[in-house]
């Protein structure tokens, strides 16, 4: 039976609540328990300072607080954002820049949170982590994240609290190479994102939903006729916006989402809308530019429960970079993203008017932006480019080039670490324990200073997890791109090597919001 029909029937048999929010773990109560390098601790300081940098020093602020975001077609939704606008401003340095971000929280409700910057190899004690980096920003607080940012790439930031990513907390970072190799004419930064806040209610009240699971009742010989197995319209509003099993209300978990690409099933959460750059496909963003002009795409999935199929209706994309780390070029029809994932991409304009098409894979729906060059009607909402149905391109069809590429060597340190869990209980896990933040030192991975280090990811589940590593990139296997994020299909086993350069304690866990917030978390602690 597949993932998607178990779900089926497990939520046509659910007759009563599953097994409730997060379980906590056992902590470590144990006295021989290794010591580990503190976040802020000495060996961190000199991490920093080898990182050197050019001394220019970017100051800014950024106030999260409560807001009516409009998401263009005359479609508003209340949520919260930093300065009222969703994705956030753009930051822009230059690598060897230090950023100084002073975080206001004027979130309502007393809600604490923190910034996270996905993706930077940074010093341990502003990566933004509550409670393993530092303490939650209470709510009329502020903390001031300085950091210098030294890889060149595209990355993000966004809260490392709860589900707020799926709010509209969320902005690119874009670190720049003083000695960029690539040519080409203009820039556009594109952000996906999957919306239902202030539309259907909250991540906060869609994560409740998912905690309760869909019971563990035996499959055999039910049956599953009349199941509503619908997705979701391509311009918006889910065709089954409510459903109920035994009394309890599915006004958020996605049945029927499949996807060959994804391994099965596609996703958890029902989302009325996907935006790109904050807007419905109804009413796009639209870049101008000019026919033959090169434009360098840095696309960004800040998405909490959604990969995108992506392409440019009439082009070919050539992919340069992933996760800020420069591949091998290889040219594509489209290409798949996970939560979390960055992808670079030139492209040539042609003359006319094109649609940048962001598919929900596997959830029939999706966004979509619009490329200009040139007078003519535009498409409409529901258009799908046959370059989507052409080559896609995933990570694991690329190669690091030579100078950003790890020399081979035995690693000192191999870690499994084995995904677990399941819709059921929605006990998501790694290595069957849930991550306990009132324990968030319990059970490391350990390693240390120096070392090259293996992950193996064996995904024994049966959906797919974008799994992220904190204060580092990865390469997949002996040749592959230098990533921090990556998709680890369901039954399958991914490996991943690095080279443990960044002293502190960092997180690895599931860039699926709702599977982190469950439990899919563990921390990768240096000994000291």
């Amino acid at each position: 039976m597949t993932s998607i029909d178990r779900r089926s029937v497990l939520l046509a048999g659910l007759g009563a609540a599953g097994t409730g929010v997060l379980a906590a773990c056992s902590g470590n109560t144990s006295r021989n328990a290794p010591e580990l390098v503190s976040p802020s601790g000495s060996q961190v300081a000199r991490a920093e300072q080898k990182r050197g940098g050019t001394g220019k020093v970017h100051r800014l602020n950024l106030t999260a607080a409560r807001t009516v975001l409009d998401l263009g077609g005359g479609v508003t939704a209340p949520s919260w954002a930093y300065h009222g606008q969703a994705p956030g401003k753009e930051i822009r340095i230059q690598a060897g820049d230090t950023l100084a971000a002073e975080l206001s929280n004027q979130l309502p409700d007393r809600t604490t949170t923190s910034v996270h910057w996905h993706g930077i190899a940074l010093r341990s004690d502003m990566d933004g982590v509550p409670p393993v980096t530092q303490t939650a920003v209470r709510a009329g607080a502020g903390f001031t994240y300085r950091f210098v940012a030294d890889t060149p790439g595209t990355y993000f930031f966004h809260p490392h609290v709860g589900v707020q990513l799926d709010r509209g907390l969320h902005a690119p970072l874009i670190v720049e190479d003083p000695r960029e190799p690539l040519s080409y004419d203009d820039e556009w930064v594109v952000v996906l994102d999957d919306w239902l806040d202030g539309v259907t209610g909250t991540p906060d009240e869609a994560f409740a939903e998912l905690s309760h699971g869909m019971g563990g009742m035996d499959m055999d010989g039910m049956d599953m006729s009349g199941m509503d197995m619908s997705g979701e319209g391509m311009t918006g509003a889910s065709a089954s916006p409510s459903a109920s099993s035994g009394g309890m209300s599915m006004k958020f978990m996605l049945m029927g989402a499949t996807s060959e690409l994804l391994g099965g099933d596609a996703g958890d959460v029902k989302y009325p809308y996907h935006l790109v750059n904050g807007k419905l496909p109804a009413d796009p963003e639209v870049f101008r530019g000019k026919p033959g002009r090169r434009v360098r795409l840095r696309i960004v999935n800040a998405g909490a429960d959604t990969a995108y199929r992506v392409a440019l209706g009439g082009h070919r994309m050539t992919i340069t970079h992933t996760d800020g780390f420069p591949v091998e070029h290889r040219q594509t029809d489209a290409l798949l993203i996970g939560m979390g994932e960055r992808y670079d991409v030139l492209v040539t304009l042609g003359d006319g008017v094109f649609p940048l098409v962001a598919v929900a894979e596997g959830k029939s729906a999706g966004g979509m932006a619009l490329v200009r060059t040139a007078s003519g009607s535009a498409p409409g909402p529901a258009v799908r480019p046959k370059e989507l149905d052409g080559v896609i391109v995933t990570a694991s069809g690329l190669r690091a080039t030579d100078d950003v590429r790890l020399d081979t060597k035995k690693p000192d340190r191999v870690h499994r670490v084995e995904l677990t869990g399941g819709m059921a209980k929605y006990n998501w896990a790694i290595n069957g324990r849930r991550y306990d933040m009132k324990d968030p030192t319990a059970h490391p991975l350990l390693v240390e200073e120096g070392q090259r280090v293996r992950l193996d990811f064996v995904n024994t589940t049966t959906m797919w997890h974008p799994m992220h590593l904190h204060g580092h990139t990865y390469q997949l296997g002996s040749t592959g791109p230098r990533k921090d994020t990556t998709i680890v299909l369901p039954k399958k086993k991914v490996s991943v090597l690095f080279d443990a350069d960044n002293p502190g304690q960092w997180m690895l866990h599931c860039h699926n919001a709702y599977h982190g917030e469950a439990g899919m978390m563990t921390l990768v602690a240096y000994r000291a």
